[in-house]
């Protein structure tokens, strides 16, 4: 039971991940260290000019040699911060590189698994067979075409005008007389109506 709920997750934090952190804590460290040493160089400056005003100049001298000391080591941490900033922006910039070649390796597997499945040769054989299907259906048109003799073509245009009139055939006309339409009575409404079309004509 302490193996199901004790497994330990896998840390997804790579050896780049713990050296960039350290790079960082490191430049911090040596941010904060210039920092202090840029408040001592204010402090001793402001020392120095009081002891030259008490008249104390050997001591003075001695504490402005001691603060030239501290401003090369300033120059120097400040070469380091930069040194440590190019070493991680180069180490994050790597692991950027390292995914672009990793998806590159992938993407580069799947086109050979595609290219083994469908090979130049199938593509080929695929092509050959179509072009072949094409070649054989005209040959099949060209027959069916060109089988037909002047005869043959004036026989089917024959039966085709005898199709077309079938078509169009009128019913015969009666030889009977027609019988005489009985004149329907006019409704009252429409009778004023008409006496106007009369009138109008």
């Amino acid at each position: 039971m302490g193996n199901l709920f004790g497994r330990k997750k896998q840390s997804r934090v790579t050896e780049q991940d713990k050296a960039i952190l350290q790079l960082k804590q490191q430049r911090d460290k040596l941010k904060q260290y210039q920092k202090r040493i840029t408040q001592q160089l204010e402090r001793e400056r402001e020392i120095a000019r009081q002891l030259l005003r008490d008249g104390r100049k050997e001591r003075a001298k001695l504490l402005l040699k001691k603060k030239r000391y501290r401003e090369q080591l300033l120059d120097k941490t400040e070469n380091q911060i930069t040194s440590l900033e190019t070493m991680v922006q180069s180490i994050e910039f790597t692991q950027i590189e390292m995914k672009v070649i990793e998806g590159l390796k992938i993407g580069n597997e799947c086109l050979n698994k595609m290219h083994q499945v469908m090979s130049i040769e199938e593509v080929e054989r695929i092509l050959d067979e179509t072009q072949e299907a094409v070649d054989y259906q005209r040959q099949i048109d060209e027959l069916l075409a060109g089988s037909f003799t002047q005869e043959d073509e004036d026989a089917i245009l024959e039966e085709l005008d005898a199709i077309t009139q079938e078509q169009i055939e009128l019913p015969a006309v009666p030889s009977e007389p027609l019988p005489e339409k009985i004149p329907e009575k006019v409704p009252v409404k429409a009778r004023p109506r008409q006496a106007e079309l009369v009138a109008a004509s």
